[in-house]
């Protein structure tokens, strides 16, 4: 089922694999605008300990574009989730 297009003043945002299970959603809506950089802190305060689990390994999608957020010098730091932007949160891919 596709997510629905976020309410006025929000941003999507889809978890996949270990995020979708440790926050038990496939999607929600957040209040925009969102710096790139406070992204994790605030998913942190939503579910405590998702940082660590699931996040310090997840690749960042801003709509349909990887972002790098990942340490003090990544160079998407600044960018900005604006209200209508998707984000998508997806954990590693394992194969074997």
């Amino acid at each position: 089922m596709a997510p629905s297009k976020a309410p006025a003043g929000h941003f999507s945002i889809l978890y996949f694999a270990a995020a979708s299970t440790f926050t038990n959603r496939a999607n929600e809506h957040l209040s925009a605008p969102v710096e790139a950089r406070d992204l994790f802190s605030k998913l942190e305060e939503l579910y405590p300990g998702i940082k660590d689990k699931v996040l310090s390994s997840c690749a960042v999608t801003v709509n349909l574009s990887y972002i790098d957020i990942d340490g003090d010098d990544a160079p998407d730091l600044g960018v900005v989730i604006k209200e209508g932007d998707e984000v998508a949160i997806i954990p590693p891919v394992s194969s074997g």
